[in-house]
This record gives C-alpha cells, sequence and structure tokens, in this order.
C-alpha cells in the first residue's frame, strides 16, 4: 500500500471524534511473528479509531513540514512527506484487504462512511499551497541540491503528482476539485457494492431435474450440489455467476436453453433497471472524470490518465489496439464459422449465439486438437500447481516457500508462505486465498497487507496477499483447475513476486511502475505455466500421482493458440469499451446501452461476442484501470519480448536473464521510466511480433 495521498483508492479511511481504544491492535507493534496484523484480535469498531488517529498523525506531520523555518531541502521536505502517514496505512492495507476477500454489511458501511473523509483529507494534502510551495523549491532547486538519482526521481515524482492532482490551480478551481473527488469516492464504492450483490446473491440457476445436469461431469454436478446445499437448496444444483461455477456449465451442458438462462444473467448485471443497476452510475463517473481532466487541462480524461503511461497519448493506444484487433477479428471469424458448421452437421436449426461459444469451442478443440479440458483438469490439482508455481521461482531466483501455520489468518482457508532468499535471508511472506466466499469480490488480485520499506535504514519486508475465485474441492475430489485458472494463478503470483522483490528506499518510486508496465511481471509467469519441464513438474494425475503424459503434454501446446479469436476479441473491445467512456471533451448526457452498442459497432464486433466487460459491470474502470484497460495487452508485448529473453539463451531458467529481470524490473522498476528500466534489461527496444506469434496471428 503506497502513500495514502497519492494511491490509495479514493475509499480509504476516516476521522471524527471516535473515542480511542488503547486496547486498538493497530495503535502499537503487532506482537506477532514477523509483525502481521493480529486478524484475531483486530475487530470492525478498531477502525475508525485507527482511520481518525491516523489521518491526525499524517495531518501533523505534514503541518510540521510546513512550519519548518529551514529551507526546503530533500530531507525535510521530500522525504519527511514520503515517511508520513505510517498508521494510515497500517489500518489501510488491512481494511481494504479484508473489504475485498471477507466483506460483510458491516464492512461495507464502515466504507461508506470512510470515503467522504479520506478523500477530504487526501485533498487537504494534495491542495495544500505551503505544502506544494516546498515541494516546488525543491523541485527548482533540484540540480543544485547535490542530489542521487533516486533523491532526483523522488522530487520529481512527487512535483508531478501534486500538479497532476490540482496544486496548481485556484480557490475555484480546487473546491470545484474537491467536490468532483468527494462524488467519485462516493459513486465507486456502491457501484463495486451493486457488482458484488448482482453477482454473489441475485442471480442463481438452480436446476431440480437431473435430466438438466445432461452433458456435465461428476465433479462438475458434485460442485453444483455443494453450492445448493450453501445456499439453502439441498438435494438441488445450483450454478452460479462465479466463473468457477459459470464457465464449466457453459462449456459442457447440453441444454441450450439453460445456457443462455445463465450466460444471459451474467451479462446482464447491474444492467436490470432495478436498485443493483449501475448504467446512470458509470455515466455519471465518465462525466465527473471528463470535468477533472478539463479542470486540470487535458481534453478528455483518456489524455490525462494515458499521459503519464509508456503509452502517452490515447492515439497511440486506440492504433495499436486496432493493430491487434484485425488479425484477431479474422481469427475469431474463422472458429465462429467452424463451430456454425459443427452445429448444422448436427442438425441444428440456429445460429451460434454468444451462449454457445463455449460449448461448441470445446467441440471444435476436440475435432481439432483431440483435446478435451476434462482430459486436464485431473492433472491440475490446486496444490500441485501452486507447488509448480513456487518451482519456477526458485529455479528462476533461488528462494523458498515454507508453509507457516503459526501466524493469523483472516479465513480457515487461507494459507500463509514464508519467502527467503537463498533458504536463508527472510524476503517475505505470501498470503494465499483461492476459492469464492459470498463475501469476496470477483475476479483474481495481488495485495498486501505491508509494501517493503524502510526504517532508520532497515528494511522493512512485505506481506503480500493473493486472492482468488478458483474451483473449490468437492467431497470426492480436490479442487481441480481449468487451464484458464491455472494462468491465473500463476498471473497473480507474478505480481507477488514483484511485491515481494521490490526494493527501495523511497515509498513513492519503490515498485511504482508506469500502469501499462503492472502487468508485465505478471503476465511473463504465464509464459512458464505452459513449458513442457515444467508441466511435467506440477502437472500430476490427482489419483495415480503419475506426470501428465508426453502426448498430452503435446497437444496442450499445439492447442496454445486456439479460440485466441475470441479471447483477444473480447479484450480488445472492453479495452476500447473504456477508451471511449473516458474521450469525453465535455460531460454530456447519452443512453448508456445505445453508447456501448454504438462503441462496439465502431470496432466491428461481431454479434456472437460480447465485451469481456460491459457497462454496467466494468469494475476495472470504477477502481485503478480507468483509462487504462488497455495495459494488459500492451504490457504482453512486454512480457513476450521478455520471455524470449530466455528462450533465445537456450534455458528458461537461464540465472543471468532472471538476475537482470529481477534487478531492474522487479526490484528497482521505479527507479527510472519504464522503457528505460526495460532497455537496461533487455538491451534493446520489444516488438511486436512475439505477441502476434503467440496468440497465432502471425
Amino acid at each position: 500500500m503506497r502513500k495514502l495521498f497519492l494511491l490509495i483508492p479514493l475509499a480509504a479511511m476516516v476521522y471524527g471524534f471516535t473515542t480511542i481504544k488503547t486496547d486498538n491492535p493497530f495503535f502499537s507493534e503487532y506482537k506477532t511473528p514477523f509483525k502481521v496484523p493480529p486478524f484475531n484480535e483486530i475487530k470492525l469498531e478498531h477502525y475508525v479509531p485507527a482511520f481518525e488517529k491516523g489521518i491526525e498523525e499524517q495531518q501533523n506531520e505534514i503541518d510540521a513540514i510546513i512550519s519548518n523555518p529551514e529551507q526546503p531541502n530533500f530531507s525535510n521536505t521530500i522525504l519527511a512527506l514520503d515517511k508520513s502517514g505510517r498508521l494510515l496505512s497500517k489500518v489501510s492495507s488491512v481494511f481494504y484487504s479484508l473489504n475485498g476477500a471477507e466483506t460483510s454489511p458491516e464492512m461495507q458501511a464502515i466504507a461508506r462512511q470512510v470515503a467522504p473523509k479520506v478523500t477530504a483529507h487526501r485533498d487537504n494534502i494534495n491542495l495544500n499551497d505551503k505544502l506544494f510551495k516546498r515541494i516546488k523549491a525543491v523541485y527548482d532547486n533540484r540540480a543544485n541540491l547535490n542530489l542521487d538519482s533516486l533523491q532526483l526521481r523522488t522530487v520529481e515524482k512527487y512535483y508531478d503528482d501534486f500538479v497532476r492532482n490540482g496544486a496548481n490551480l485556484d480557490d475555484n478551481g480546487k473546491a470545484k476539485l474537491r467536490d468532483i473527488n468527494q462524488k467519485l469516492s462516493q459513486l465507486g464504492l456502491k457501484f463495486g457494492e451493486n457488482l458484488l450483490d448482482e453477482t454473489n446473491k441475485n442471480f442463481i440457476l438452480i436446476i431440480d431435474k437431473p435430466k438438466d445436469l445432461d452433458g456435465l461431469s461428476k465433479d462438475i454436478i458434485d460442485a453444483a450440489a455443494i453450492t445448493a446445499k450453501q445456499y439453502g437448496y439441498e438435494g438441488k444444483w445450483v450454478f452460479t455467476l462465479q466463473k468457477p461455477s459459470m464457465i464449466p456449465f457453459l462449456q459442457y451442458s447440453t441444454k441450450r436453453d439453460l445456457r443462455e438462462k445463465l450466460y444471459t444473467g451474467y451479462v446482464m448485471r447491474c444492467n436490470n433497471n432495478d436498485k443493483f443497476d449501475n448504467k446512470a452510475i458509470l455515466l455519471e463517473i465518465a462525466n465527473l472524470r471528463t470535468q477533472k481532466a478539463k479542470l486540470l487541462g487535458y481534453e478528455t480524461y483518456n489524455h490525462y490518465v494515458i499521459s503519464n503511461n509508456m503509452a502517452k497519448t490515447p492515439d497511440a493506444v486506440y492504433s495499436f489496439l486496432n493493430e491487434v484487433m484485425t488479425p484477431a477479428l479474422e481469427a475469431a471469424i474463422r472458429d465462429r464459422d467452424a463451430m456454425q458448421a459443427i452445429i448444422d452437421r448436427e442438425g441444428g436449426s440456429f445460429k451460434l449465439a454468444p451462449w454457445d461459444w463455449w460449448f461448441y469451442a470445446e467441440k471444435l478443440k476436440k475435432e481439432k486438437y483431440n483435446l478435451d479440458e476434462a482430459e486436464l483438469k485431473p492433472y491440475f490439482k490446486l496444490e500441485n500447481v501452486r507447488n509448480g508455481m513456487f518451482y519456477v521461482a526458485s529455479q528462476l531466483y533461488g528462494i523458498t516457500f515454507t508453509k507457516r501455520t503459526d501466524l493469523p489468518v483472516y479465513h480457515p482457508e487461507v494459507e500463509v508462505f514464508e519467502v527467503k532468499d537463498d533458504g536463508s535471508n527472510h524476503v517475505g511472506l505470501l498470503y494465499l486465498d483461492y476459492h469464492p466466499r459470498p463475501g469476496k469480490r470477483v475476479g483474481a488480485w495481488c495485495g498486501r497487507f505491508r509494501q517493503q520499506t524502510y526504517e532508520n535504514g532497515e528494511k522493512i519486508t512485505p506481506i503480500v496477499t493473493i486472492v482468488a475465485n478458483l474451483t473449490r474441492p468437492t467431497e470426492t475430489t480436490p479442487a481441480l483447475l481449468t487451464w484458464d485458472e491455472v494462468e491465473t494463478l500463476f498471473h497473480e503470483f507474478g505480481h507477488a513476486l514483484h511485491g515481494l522483490f521490490t526494493d527501495g528506499p523511497y515509498d513513492r518510486i519503490a515498485g511504482n511502475v508506469p500502469r501499462d508496465m503492472v502487468e508485465l511481471p505478471s503476465q511473463i509467469m504465464e509464459h512458464w505455466a505452459s513449458q513442457p519441464q515444467v508441466l511435467r513438474y506440477y502437472a500430476k494425475h490427482y489419483q495415480t500421482g503419475e506426470s501428465m503424459p508426453d502426448e498430452l503434454i503435446a497437444k496442450l501446446q499445439r492447442s496454445s493458440t486456439f479460440n485466441q479469436g475470441f479471447a483477444t476479441v473480447e479484450y480488445i473491445a472492453a479495452a476500447i469499451l473504456d477508451l471511449d467512456w473516458h474521450s469525453f471533451t465535455e460531460p454530456k448526457q447519452v443512453d448508456v446501452l445505445e453508447f456501448e452498442q454504438q462503441s462496439m459497432k465502431q470496432i466491428n464486433l461481431i454479434p456472437e461476442i460480447y465485451p469481456r466487460y460491459r457497462t454496467s459491470y466494468f469494475n476495472h474502470i470504477v477502481g485503478g484501470y480507468a483509462s487504462g484497460y488497455y495495459v494488459y495487452l500492451w504490457a504482453e508485448v512486454l512480457d513476450s519480448d521478455a520471455f524470449n529473453a530466455f528462450v533465445e539463451t537456450g534455458d528458461i531458467f537461464n540465472r543471468q536473464v532472471s538476475a537482470k529481470f529481477r534487478k531492474y524490473i522487479l526490484a528497482e522498476g521505479g527507479n527510472n521510466d519504464g522503457m528505460i528500466q526495460y532497455l537496461k534489461f533487455r538491451g534493446k527496444a520489444p516488438s511486436i511480433d512475439p505477441l502476434l506469434q503467440n496468440r497465432g496471428f502471425k
């Protein structure tokens, strides 16, 4: 978790006049091993007082900077600012991690309560004239202060942050910006709460006739029975909008009408004109962001965001996406036509629809590669996949993972591992939380209970978390993952390694890379997941313990580009939709569904494919990926090229290459501009060709 006034989401902390209790665990040093949060001691009533005191402490620290009679310099202004807000970071990292992984109505109420207070506190810092005057004085005199490269970058980033957050506005402009930020914080919370309810509570598919389970395997049926029991429908079968439940049903159910019902429930989330509807919320967010961008001197919100990324301009992003979209759409149309041919051969009297794609894609994969997802799953026992990603990290970086059962956890399902360098030096802790729960938001993500930092020259090691919604075990089988879930786990593990390896004395720049470089550490890990020598290590049959046969590995390799047309098109469609929503030059009132339809029409999206995220449930762009959902594909240019650095040596675990990747990308990625750091690692600019080859478009 970075500094409050820079990177913490708008929903953050609170101050007020709540009585502070002395037994609050946030108010003293944790007495747990490695000083991990004492989850068993933290209670709901502890959060608000801790937020309150944290904000008060940081405000006092800011006041001390402002009132310092000495000439502004790096130490008394920039460093003092960089090290402020420790208590705030301490409580927010716990609260927001748990509000995503283990929320409750009470937690959500606290989030709603604190959002406006945190926004006000952040604005009080970002818009503080006296503080900015001192920062600007250091910035203007930086060439004469004998600063090293890291100090110089820290100064420049803080100055840029304050300018981008409105420090140069007049009083009227600052008042407008405060009002916009307050509204955005509340709207973002409401959007997320609506989506959580729609996904986990408001729609389920209940099956009470065994014949309606036709086509489903025993493990899918058993999982649905467990879900039914959890929802109070014992003796029936329930499928939810969580992907581990929904996707297998779409892949294998022969009941087309039920596939349509389930899929429609998914793509209509928060779009049913009821109290959970998000259309008006997203439109208001887009308009407020437009006002914010114009206020800060930018043509559109896209210009505001992307100017701070590697891409620099919206035109560069649109051009890049369109370049990949052309071959991707051609591939998707070829697959669509091939699936329609299967329907026609089987005597189907219908055209392929979006809810048919997964079902007939499985048939097409079987036809083209003699491969069925069901053949793979027995080899992807969760624990084995986890050990596989640990194995890759050990081979690359010499680190070890030791399970710890003596540390507090926030849920019984959570595992904790201690990470050591070369088996001796403590690097950090990794928390793993695998499965869906009613109180967990959708998707998978990596976060932190504590970021790496330095106190009095001593490094404080990080505590990193991976939270996912992977297939659960049943009464008869362990958790057997799909290939997509395997890649997801490796992906988030890449983020975790970034968090574990980040090393730098200044919080503002340590680990802080451009948004379109954030996904490089995560996506490169996916490459190792499918390498034959790695598969032979972790892909072992859950019953026999035998490694995946070479023949099946070869099938998996050959099918690696299968359905990439669909995957790429649905992704780019969402990325374009994000950009289009943030391309307003002035606030406007539009019909949200018509706007979405026109956006997709402009890129010739075929009717058989929806964008990966529609407007009403596009949570990425309400959170940190606004004007930036494109970054996954942008980063794939980097990760494909970066993995080739290993392949070119003939050794995918080449220690010389991995040492450079760890140093320049994972540990020191924030020390300079993204491309400069990449060039230090690779020695040359990345090419788009490896991406196109990996997706089968070249």
